[in-house]
């Protein structure tokens, strides 16, 4: 999956960048919290980015 597109899901669903770090940025569901990092590659890994996904808990 192309990061944008990740992205691009998180920010729909309500997910804001907390902070920019080295190799990661932190986005946290406004809604619940939760934190999870994303990893700055062009390309994620599908089975990360459903990871990523779930623990913010955007996926019913």
């Amino acid at each position: 999956m192309k990061r944008r597109e990740l992205l691009r899901r998180l920010q729909k669903d309500g997910c804001v960048l907390l902070r920019s770090g080295g190799n990661h940025d932190i986005y946290v569901n406004a809604k619940t919290g939760k934190k999870q990092p994303v990893p700055r590659h062009s390309e994620i890994d599908e089975h990360l980015a459903r990871h990523i996904v779930r623990y913010l808990g955007l996926e019913q």
